[in-house]
This record gives structure tokens, C-alpha cells and sequence, in this order.
């Protein structure tokens, strides 16, 4: 199964809440990715440009795609970017195929 990295922010309000009540949010997110069929195999919070990063494991792009509409939907985020990532071997064979395909820049005749 595809994995996926997600960076996430939480609104001012969502801090204020969790401060007045920490919450371990790790069993919410992993409830998410369950009921598409996936896994959560990690959950982290960070200082810098977001307050936490996912690691998922979802069947397809579909199954992922629903549950970050169904998170950032919520109200609780200000931001939700999830990356697709792709295994050594994934990346080398669009490399080789990449190489396949003749590319013109605009303009170019």
C-alpha cells in the first residue's frame, strides 16, 4: 500500500482547547485511516512551519485523498498538506520511463 506524509497546523482555537484539555490525538487520526483500510504508522508534533506530521498507509490515492478531506473539513486545522510517497523503486522506474518521454518547453518549436 501507498504510503503518505501529512504536515498539519492547528487553529489558535484548537491549541487553546488542547491546552485547557491535551488530548492525545494519535487514536483520532488512527480511527481515520482505519475505516478506509489503512494504517497510521506514525504521529508527531514539531516546531517550525507545522505543529505535526503523519505518516499514513492507505489502499489508494482515493482512500487517502477522503480522509484528509474529512480532516481538514473538520475546522480544527488552519493547514493539511499530505505528500505521496513513492519507495526507491517507484522513483527509479519514473525515472527510467521519464527518460522515455521527449519533453518541449513552451514556446519551443
Amino acid at each position: 500500500m501507498p504510503l503518505y506524509l501529512s504536515k498539519f497546523s492547528y487553529t489558535p482555537e484548537t491549541w487553546s482547547r488542547l491546552i485547557s484539555n491535551p488530548e492525545d490525538r494519535r487514536k483520532a487520526a488512527q480511527t481515520y485511516i482505519e475505516s478506509v483500510g489503512g494504517k497510521l504508522h506514525g504521529f508527531w508534533y514539531g516546531f517550525g512551519a507545522h505543529d505535526g506530521y503523519n505518516l499514513w498507509e492507505a489502499p489508494d490515492n482515493v482512500s487517502m485523498a477522503a480522509v484528509a478531506l474529512a480532516i481538514s473539513g473538520g475546522g480544527a486545522l488552519s493547514s493539511f498538506e499530505t505528500t505521496v510517497l513513492l519507495t526507491v523503486e517507484e522513483a527509479m522506474e519514473a525515472m527510467r520511463t521519464a527518460d522515455q518521454i521527449t519533453y518541449r518547453p513552451p514556446g519551443a518549436s
